[in-house]
């Protein structure tokens, strides 16, 4: 490998170690005509400015983005007129992966980012399938629960004509069981992770234990809400917590009140501060988001998409939290450069019929 001429020693050294990270600092050495003493000072400079992390000189890049929660399979009945309560409806099928923290896995690693899921399915076929697909996508599912007493988890979404959620039943026990014995055992599979990203299926006493771990470790946790019962599940102390995304239903169950214009959401918003969040997304529809910027809520329109392309749906807020993550694992600081791209993977979602959609790619990135 040649190193350019125009960069600084230190620029050249980072282009070596991206080239081979195992390099010993006597190669380094030897490859930049420096001393050990000036190499080692560099290298710790490097280390001072979070270029490179660790052992094996690890780049932030390359860091996985850990995602702990459900995993299930999605089963989409969508009706072929108004539906009738109460009745027999003809709808079509469709069947395909499905849970919060393992669409946003999916999402990730379609994108070409190094992703980690630990998560619960049970040790049958339906699970070992599940497992399969998210492997040979390249997502590192080793600790991950695989139970032999229960089934894998299960999710039944009935939807309108139009596309719109009626009712979804959710068969999810197994998640309960990715309890903080659980976290401790799998506790080497999150410590090279800069960001863990965790759904409200995870028990109250597991969020609690994470929070905590990641104050401790200085990682950034971002929590993602999956429905307003479970908003319960957070509790009062929001010191640990990098970022919260919800929707307004949500956010409305875990402040207790109503929120009916914009006053209100920066109050909320406000209140989570001092409960000790450091950052907010709040998803609203068709409307886009709005995210925290200092004390205030800004909004960031939807892209514009036409009505008639829509399929349906589901993922579509499991798209924008991957969206989101992915960038803030690039730039951390760009909440408003996150929360566009989560709009732009969500758009991708709703044209698809599956969960995830197949258009992502590394791609989308650039």
């Amino acid at each position: 490998m040649s190193t350019p001429k125009d960069l600084s020693s230190k620029e050249q050294l980072l282009a070596l170690v991206e080239a081979n990270p195992f390099i010993s600092q006597q190669e380094l050495a030897d490859r930049l005509g420096l001393s050990r003493s000036a190499v080692a000072g560099h290298l710790a400079q490097l280390t001072r400015e979070g270029r490179i992390l660790g052992r094996a000189y690890v780049l932030p890049q390359r860091q996985p983005i850990v995602c702990l929660g459900g995993t299930n399979l999605d089963r989409k009945l969508r009706g072929l007129g108004e539906l009738r309560m109460g009745s027999s409806n003809p709808a079509a099928q469709h069947e395909s992966a499905g849970g919060v923290a393992r669409n946003i896995a999916e999402n990730l690693a379609r994108l070409g980012l190094p992703v980690h899921l630990l998560t619960a399915v049970g040790r049958d076929a339906a699970g070992q399938a599940l497992l399969a697909q998210l492997q040979a996508l390249g997502v590192d599912c080793a600790g991950c629960l695989q139970a032999t007493d229960a089934a894998t988890g299960s999710y039944t979404a009935v939807l309108d004509p139009r596309g719109e959620l009626v009712l979804a039943l959710a068969h999810m026990v197994l998640t309960d069981r990715l309890d903080p014995a659980f976290l401790r055992q799998t506790a080497p599979h999150r410590a090279p992770a800069r960001w863990l990203v965790a759904d409200l299926n995870l028990p109250r006493e597991t969020l609690d234990e994470l929070r905590a771990e990641a104050r401790l470790r200085g990682q950034s946790l971002l929590l993602v809400a999956v429905s307003e019962p479970k908003m319960a599940r957070l509790g009062a102390d929001l010191r640990g917590v990098e970022l919260l995304v919800l929707n307004r239903g949500e956010l409305q169950a875990l402040v207790g009140r109503p929120l009916p214009d914009d006053t209100a959401l920066r109050d909320a918003w406000r209140s989570l501060r001092e409960a000790g969040l450091r950052r907010l997304v709040i998803s609203d529809g068709a409307d886009g988001v709005r995210y925290s910027e200092d004390d205030e809520l800004v909004l960031l329109a939807a892209p514009p998409l036409d009505p008639a392309t829509i399929r349906e749906v589901t993922g579509a807020g499991d798209a924008m939290t991957a969206g989101i993550a992915a960038a803030l694992h690039r730039d951390p600081d760009d909440l408003r450069g996150a929360c566009a791209l989560g709009l732009r993977l969500a758009a991708l979602t709703l044209q698809s019929d599956a969960t995830v959609s197949e258009a992502l790619s590394p791609a989308l990135l650039v």
